[in-house]
């Protein structure tokens, strides 16, 4: 979008908040680069400079913005509606890939050489994987200089620099004050933060329905892995250092996190995976402007705009939590998920409620005996294939995963059929546009509204709420008087 001039130069006069993290607007004369949605007095139009990304802008020496903090905006929705080699380099990026395996590791993921990876998102980005990831690493920083009492040192190295001088460097010149200033202007009264607990929030465009994001990973919570505790839907993660918990609340202009981490490191990883969770980079004014051209659809987008597709924060774990879920109620589902965490997954220390465990690995369950399943014979057979496939890399899920590849692997595996591979592609995968025909929910709900209702003619009139068909799922799904629509009660 950067490059269509009038249409970022009509956003940023309008002051369009919309357009936040679509492009950053910098202003030659002040050296400043902004959210389009900026409160400060608009410069003249012949010193605005459009940029695709904060990592282009600062390389080309401009520093943020100390009013509207654009750093801090929500991500660009392209990384997560699209599937090409940016996209997929953009989410490995905001995973910290390049801070832990460097730009060979990140091209080793995609599958191309570290040329190819440079040139096309240099092409798209105006910056390459070590300068996006430097901006990552800078907003990091400044999350920990503003939200923990941490030492400066500590928050160096858990910010991904390989020395004081680099992250004193980088902090200078990305925000125009030194580490210490920083933290002085963030003016935090009171105590600091204990160890490895930090408060922060996550933003998001409006409008977001909170209902059946927070209804569904409630309602489907497993025991010891999740929880809803206090108006907040809380979880463990596992990580690349450690672990950690999340506590995520809605609020009405933002989602409060509070995060326990046993390593600091993990902190961008950790963010990157709660927004993904809650699709909080997703742009609803898009995905409902198109499902609203559908007469029949349009009461459902009108009655709640701002659906969110409930993803996952780990892959592999809602792949087999998929599996077990298949063809037995939410309630069941949940059972069998939790004696698998209790009998095979990691024990965890939970001061603040009452999480015991991370969910357990494929390699974790690489050895788990069929006879200890209390399911079907043919289910037991469809996870152990489907557990032997991820431990083995057969199977790759993730936020870099080529989705129609994904999709042809899990196909292959006795068992999974086109409900279950879709609904991993919606969930785990992130694909905005999974369809579920044949799901109960959504065929129930299409008869309802006087659509068709077998798979074949609901699928070829779903066609026209295309890219946008795992939206159309949600309020489909909504239409049902079940728990995973509802917020939960406080």
């Amino acid at each position: 979008m950067h490059t269509d001039t009038d249409r970022c130069l009509r956003a940023a006069q309008a002051k369009d908040e919309r357009f936040d993290g679509w492009f950053f607007v910098a202003v030659v004369t002040t050296r400043i680069y902004c959210r389009p949605s900026c409160p400060v007095v608009g410069p003249k139009p012949e010193n605005m400079r459009f940029y695709p990304s904060a990592a282009a802008a600062q390389q080309a020496g401009f520093r943020a913005c100390k009013r509207c903090r654009p750093d801090a905006s929500p991500g660009s929705p392209q990384w997560n509606e699209r599937a090409d080699l940016v996209a997929r380099a953009m989410r490995l990026v905001a995973d910290g890939v390049v801070d832990r395996e460097g730009v060979p590791g990140l091209a080793a993921r995609l599958g191309y050489s570290t040329r190819q990876v440079e040139r096309q998102l240099r092409a798209e980005l105006g910056a390459g994987p070590l300068a996006l990831a430097r901006a990552q690493r800078a907003q990091t920083a400044r999350l920990l200089i503003e939200t923990s009492g941490l030492p400066m040192a500590d928050i160096a190295f858990a910010a991904g620099f390989a020395s004081i001088r680099a992250f004193n460097d980088t902090v200078r010149e990305v925000f125009a004050l030194s580490p210490t200033e920083l933290r002085q202007r963030a003016k935090r009264g009171g105590r600091p933060a204990a160890p490895g607990a930090l408060t922060l929030r996550l933003p998001f465009r409006a409008p977001l329905c909170p209902d059946n994001l927070f209804g569904h990973l409630v309602a489907t919570a497993v025991p010891g892995v999740e929880e809803w505790r206090g108006g907040a839907y809380r979880r463990t993660l596992r990580l690349p250092y450690g672990h950690g918990v999340v506590a995520l609340r809605p609020e009405p202009d933002h989602i409060a996190c509070q995060l326990s981490l046993t390593d600091m490191r993990d902190l961008a990883g950790a963010i990157s995976r709660c927004r993904r969770l809650l699709d909080l980079d997703a742009d609803p004014t898009a995905v409902d402007e198109l499902l609203r051209t559908d007469p029949d659809l349009a009461p459902l987008v009108d009655k709640a705009p701002g659906r969110r597709v409930p993803r996952a924060v780990d892959a592999d774990e809602f792949a087999v939590r998929a599996v077990i879920g298949q063809q037995v109620s939410t309630a069941a589902a949940r059972t069998h998920a939790a004696r698998l965490v209790t009998a095979h997954g990691e024990r965890i220390e939970d001061p603040s409620g009452g999480l015991t465990h991370l969910f357990p690995t494929a390699q974790a369950l690489a050895g788990l005996d069929p006879e200890a399943l209390a399911m079907p014979r043919t289910r037991r057979a469809t996870l152990i294939g489907l557990i032997d496939a991820l431990a083995s890399d057969r199977v790759v899920l993730g936020v870099g995963s080529d989705w129609d590849e994904a999709r042809a692997r899990l196909t292959e595996l006795p068992g999974i059929g086109p409900w279950t591979v879709e609904v991993i592609a919606m969930r785990a995968l992130g694909d905005p546009d999974a369809f579920l025909p044949t799901d109960l929910g959504v065929r129930r709900a299409a008869a309802g509204l006087g659509l068709p209702a077998t798979p074949g003619a609901l699928t070829r009139h779903a066609a026209r709420w295309r890219p946008w068909r795992a939206y159309a799922v949600q309020y489909l799904w909504a239409t049902d008087d079940h728990p995973i629509n509802y917020m939960p009660e406080p």
